[in-house]
């Protein structure tokens, strides 16, 4: 189950409809293609801040715009796997990556292992966090974006950039997530993937601010224990990196792994990001019945809760 915590209120007045709505068996760009219908408006024109999953059951934001109805008029309405919780009216349309995080409930079955290792886990995890890994499903069904990347490279080497495409996004993320993953991994081969390094950029806990780090100083460590910053990796794109010395020589030499990756992306010219490398896990509380394992935590937009469940639990399946 996922909640989004969005961290604001329905404005209470103007010219959209701010729906909190729920889900199953359901994806978010279907629900908002089937919002448009019932709305009479564009699909374009039906905002939400995230993609949820299919295969869960999720309770999300979406924005239809008003026209002549009112918002008691969405109140209540369902739909083949969702159905509107509230309605308020609402000033703008919900911009993508307008929410603050998502809260998780995950209950796995027939666990087995040993307890007591699981609950000193658990408890490092809230103390500590974890790797900030994208998970598989960024990916694709059976790795599929990534074998666009590869198709997209090949164009992008005669044609000078790939055709676009409507899911060129997807392939485009999946591009940099790839080189962003193996960084992260050389980092937790190193040990450094939760302590800053001369050289790093720092990213600000649940924010996107980040700054380069010189040296680091007690403060900094301080900082760093607390889970108030965070050393970070690229997702790679044009312009110059703020990191130096030997983060950047690893960085640089770990996406040199991936040429068909990084064709892409700077085939398509996207501007070049940051990522926390250490994912902090919020709230996270756990009960055991038996051989059935309930989880529940917060994490902050953008993360993976694949991510965290690695570091708890060895699946004997690969999560799609």
């Amino acid at each position: 189950m996922v909640e989004e915590i969005l961290g604001f209120a329905a404005s209470g007045a103007g010219p959209h409809a701010l729906l909190s709505i729920r889900k199953r068996g359901a994806n978010t760009e279907w629900v908002a293609r089937e919002l448009a219908r019932v709305a009479g408006c564009k699909p374009f024109e039906v905002g939400f801040a995230g993609l949820k999953d299919r295969n869960a059951v999720t309770t999300q934001a979406f924005t239809v715009p008003l026209g002549k109805r009112t918002p008691d008029s969405f109140a209540g309405m369902k739909g083949e796997g969702w159905e509107v919780l509230s309605a308020n009216a609402h000033q703008r349309k919900l911009p993508r990556g307008a929410l603050e995080g998502n809260r998780f409930e995950i209950t796995v079955r027939h666990l087995s292992g040993d307890i007591a290792r699981l609950r000193e886990r658990l408890e490092r995890i809230a103390a500590g966090g974890v790797p900030n890994y994208f998970g598989p499903q960024r990916f694709g069904r059976d790795a599929g974006n990534l074998e666009q990347v590869l198709r997209a490279a090949a164009e992008a080497a005669t044609r000078g950039r790939s055709r676009g495409r409507g899911d060129q996004g997807f392939m485009l993320s999946a591009a940099r997530s790839l080189i962003f993953n193996a960084i992260l991994a050389a980092r937790v081969e190193t040990g450094t993937w939760n302590r800053l390094q001369p050289g790093d950029v720092a990213n600000l806990d649940g924010r996107g601010s980040v700054f380069a780090v010189e040296a680091v100083d007690v403060d900094l460590d301080r900082r760093c224990a607390a889970l108030e910053v965070h050393p970070t990796a690229p997702l790679i794109g044009t312009g110059e990196s703020l990191a130096r010395s030997a983060v950047l020589e690893l960085e640089t030499s770990v996406a040199r792994l991936f040429p068909e990756a990084e064709t892409v992306v700077r085939a398509e010219r996207m501007n070049a990001e940051r990522r926390a490398l250490r994912l902090r896990v919020r709230d996270l509380e756990h009960q055991l019945d038996g051989d059935v394992l309930h989880l529940r935590y917060a994490l902050s937009a953008g993360s993976f809760a694949t991510a965290v469940l690695r570091e708890i639990i060895g699946l004997q399946d690969a999560l799609e």
